[in-house]
């Protein structure tokens, strides 16, 4: 059941109050999970529940990226279902990370999937075949779309850098085109932590939208950096972090591990939150 609408205004009342971005990345691989962590059914879930506990009060947001997931077939799905509904519990923003983007009923399946079937409050999606492969995901008016300008991974610039006649690279123009179908409640851009050299020249196109920052941890990205660049006087930022958080450690210890990761990248953020929304 969904408690309560994740506009813009409650999104950015959570990072100023909580004094965090952090979205914690549920990639939950089960061979990675620590040897001392319980085996049995339902290992996926058991072990977000714990990671769970032991973040929420620093994190403002999961992301559940739903291929490690899809991937153990029908219990697989059933350990996505159980961590959305345990994360709505807490009263946590949650960001169902599919990468989708198909046109007509079939994009219709996929959104009703995501936000009606799994309850998700976000999804990620692809630009790549236009405005009618993204509508079927802006048309849930108390669920936001995340669409996929500027990635992390240095295949991105395959594309995603290309210039345009217009003079702009291919991400810009995905940005203007797209900012044009939904308002600032409803659309937020991904943008690799990796390539914040572009960030000033998003925030002139995109302002007062909401960013999800992956990259950060496993992939290298400064948080220091993304938090001066990206973070307005309101927030408008989710910083992504998933491996480091995770899989901090492969001991006994790993919960501990954990939570000391999140408190520690929280503790950065609040002090670029103070100083930047007060």
């Amino acid at each position: 059941m969904q408690l309560f609408t994740w506009d813009r205004k409650c999104l950015n009342q959570s990072i100023n109050s909580l004094k965090s971005c952090l979205c914690v990345g549920l990639d939950t691989d089960e061979e990675k999970i620590p040897v001392s962590f319980p085996r049995g059914a339902h290992l996926s879930f058991r072990f977000n529940k714990a990671m769970v506990d032991a973040t929420s009060d620093v994190a403002i947001a999961y992301k559940i990226n739903s291929a490690f997931y899809e991937v153990r077939g029908p219990e697989g799905w059933e350990s996505m279902a159980e961590t959305i509904a345990y994360i709505k519990s807490k009263n946590r923003f949650i960001i169902l990370d599919a990468k989708r983007g198909d046109i007509g009923n079939t994009g219709e399946m996929y959104a009703k999937t995501c936000f009606e079937v799994l309850n998700a409050d976000a999804a990620t999606v692809s630009p790549y075949m236009g405005k009618d492969s993204v509508a079927p995901f802006l048309a849930y008016a108390d669920r936001w779309t995340v669409l996929l300008a500027l990635t992390s991974n240095p295949g991105g610039q395959d594309f995603q850098l290309k210039k345009l006649e217009s003079g702009n690279y291919l991400f810009e123009e995905v940005i203007l085109k797209s900012k044009q179908w939904a308002d600032a409640d409803h659309l937020m851009y991904v943008v690799g932590a990796t390539k914040m050299e572009y960030i000033q020249k998003i925030r002139s196109l995109v302002p007062n939208h909401f960013l999800l920052i992956p990259g950060v941890g496993a992939q290298g990205g400064d948080l220091e950096l993304i938090l001066d660049l990206a973070l307005t006087g309101q927030g408008d930022i989710l910083v992504n972090v998933s491996r480091s958080i995770l899989y901090a450690s492969s001991g006994a210890d790993f919960l501990e591990a954990a939570r000391a990761e999140a408190i520690r990248l929280k503790d950065i953020m609040a002090q670029h939150i103070v100083k930047k929304m007060n």
